[in-house]
């Protein structure tokens, strides 16, 4: 059951804190795309904020394997390290040139920078959202 909830955690942190901030940054002027992106995406054609929801749901069990055994402040802190680490490396070196853009965004500082912050949120809202479930 906890790989479920960690699951239901990624997919929900998606949508709360990374999209969440990701439309803060657009609001200041920071990012130039709305967060909630609904424009549908191949092969199913679902919105492509669920599609990511979908994968930040994986990332969520991935990431609860590595923080399970941390407690208290570590459990955060490693929630934000591997969760800015993890999914924006492998966005970043593996999905961008995957879908013909430059790697690494061509090393935008800018873009890298962003990644790292809206990929740490994610990771912290997987942890709050787990304590909220009683598994953390």
């Amino acid at each position: 059951m906890k790989w479920l909830l960690a699951f239901v955690a990624g997919f929900v942190s998606t949508l709360v804190f990374h999209q969440g901030l990701l439309q803060l940054l657009h609001l200041i002027g920071a990012f130039p795309h709305p967060a909630w992106n609904m424009t549908p995406v191949p092969p199913l054609g679902v919105p492509a904020v669920l599609s990511l929801a979908f994968w930040g749901g994986l990332w969520g069990i991935a990431l609860w394997a590595l923080i399970v055994n941390q407690h208290g402040g570590k459990r955060w802190l490693w929630g934000a390290i591997w969760g800015a680490l993890l999914p924006s490396i492998v966005a970043l070196f593996v999905v961008f040139p995957l879908h013909g853009l430059p790697m690494a965004g061509g090393f935008d500082p800018k873009l890298i920078a962003g990644a790292l912050l809206l990929n740490g949120v994610w990771g912290l809202g997987v942890v709050g959202l787990m304590k909220l479930y009683r598994q953390g």
